[in-house]
């Protein structure tokens, strides 16, 4: 009881100080720039609104237009600040600015303390007697090699199966003959497509799954609360780990731990030299495809709600944050049981910088739901499952499994991640304004 109170109480001064240093922004220029603050506003929103649209048209024009646009992106943000120079206005802006990230972070700290715990409970590991780990040596550009992943893993009494050594070329049979020859626990080192094909098993065997991030992003990894930027740390799971149950994904008979993307983005993915040159290839492919010159007409159909012709189509294991609309930031929890799904039609610049307001977008819709049914005018879609290229017939039925992966990761981890809650004034000045237990 005292603790929840001793909470409260923190969280009371935490809106009381976000409520202080938001007062003390406007005070600033309103003592200091007085009415001129009126023409600060001006400058600002018309410096922000020119940065948009020129953003907008290097995303959606060739050639000479593009990089007449970056130079505007450019040129926008220091014609505001030469603009505040020059009205010797800018120590002005840059302090008021300071009190209101002040404000903001001590806000969603406030609200933040009050939100209830994420993530899949854990609960004690299991003894393992014959782990088998499959590693993939060029994932990452040779992590399991740099992180002396193979090393490590022989030390704990793991076994190690190199991919490209064996003969066999398919993951899943891999992983299938591993288990077959009584292996107790299947993991993986490499990216998140190999992690899906080698998951699945796991969970149709009901063996427990280890992840290793050494790929390239490592996506799941990141969700798990493993640590990404040491690989190794994750094999500590087999000395003192946890069990987590969480959900996995499958989209046409295929796999997937993160994500399913169709549109604009599976495009991207399809292209030969996507791998050898990621933004090059992207920044190439866009224009034609946000402009609606090529790709298939899509339809979605989550549950009760239908997407109608989105350019983009991002369908995930579980929802990513408010404000994440391409799949790049992380997942609030993996275990809720649901898919996430996000359509994104975007025409104009103006719709385009809708987009920076998240789900309040009018080019942004978003679902939820245990299936999602895409359909196309194609017979064949172009449809980008962890990042990995390949082509479905359609339609493409997506769906979910609740708590079919048994995942073991270290006891000590960076951590789950907790999406930051949106600042909302009502309940900060609720807290900051009232007094008692």
């Amino acid at each position: 009881m005292e603790s929840k109170i001793a909470g409260l109480q923190g969280r009371r001064w935490l809106s009381r100080a976000c409520l202080v240093s938001a007062a003390a922004a406007v005070l600033v220029l309103g003592v200091f720039a007085g009415l001129r603050t009126f023409a600060l506003l001006g400058v600002g929103l018309a410096g922000l609104v020119l940065t948009i649209v020129a953003v907008w048209w290097v995303l959606s024009r060739h050639g000479v237009l593009r990089y007449l646009a970056l130079l505007l992106a450019v040129a926008a943000p220091v014609w505001v600040l030469v603009a505040y120079a020059r009205a010797e206005l800018l120590w002005v802006v840059l302090v008021s600015g300071a009190l209101w990230l002040f404000a903001a972070g001590t806000g969603r700290a406030a609200l933040a303390r009050g939100a209830a715990p994420a993530g899949p409970a854990e609960r004690p590991a299991p003894e393992f007697h014959r782990a088998v780990l499959i590693m993939n040596p060029r994932s990452g550009g040779g992590k399991v090699d740099r992180f002396g992943l193979r090393e490590r893993a022989d030390a704990l009494g793991a076994e190690v199966v190199l991919l490209g050594t064996t003969g066999e070329t398919d993951v899943g049979a891999l992983a299938r003959a591993c288990a077959a020859r009584g292996a107790d626990l299947l993991g993986v080192a490499g990216g998140d497509g190999t992690q899906a094909l080698v998951a699945e098993v796991a969970a149709e065997l009901g063996l427990p799954f280890l992840v290793i991030p050494a790929g390239t992003r490592n996506h799941f990894a990141l969700d798990l609360g493993l640590d990404r930027d040491d690989p190794a740390k994750a094999l500590d799971a087999l000395r003192d780990g946890v069990e987590l149950r969480v959900d996995l994904g499958r989209a046409g008979g295929r796999p997937f731990v993160n994500n399913v993307s169709f549109g604009a983005y599976a495009e991207v993915v399809q292209s030969p030299a996507y791998r050898d040159g990621k933004t090059r290839t992207t920044l190439e492919l866009l224009p034609d495809l946000l402009l609606g010159q090529s790709g298939a007409r899509l339809t979605a159909l989550a549950g009760e709600h239908t997407f109608a012709d989105p350019q983009a189509l991002l369908v995930s294991n579980n929802p990513y944050g408010e404000r994440d609309i391409a799949g790049l930031g992380r997942r609030t929890r993996i275990d809720g049981g649901v898919l996430g799904c996000v359509g994104v039609r975007v025409t104009s610049a103006a719709q385009a910088a809708g987009l920076l307001r998240g789900s309040r977008s009018a080019g942004l819709t978003r679902a939820q739901a245990a299936t999602v049914v895409v359909d196309a005018d194609q017979k064949e879609l172009p449809v980008g499952i962890d990042g990995e290229a390949v082509r479905l017939p359609v339609p493409v039925h997506c769906e979910v499994r609740p708590g079919a992966l048994r995942v073991v990761v270290p006891r000590r981890r960076p951590g789950v991640y907790r999406e930051r809650p949106a600042l909302d004034w009502r309940t900060i000045c609720r807290l900051g304004l009232t007094s008692g237990s």
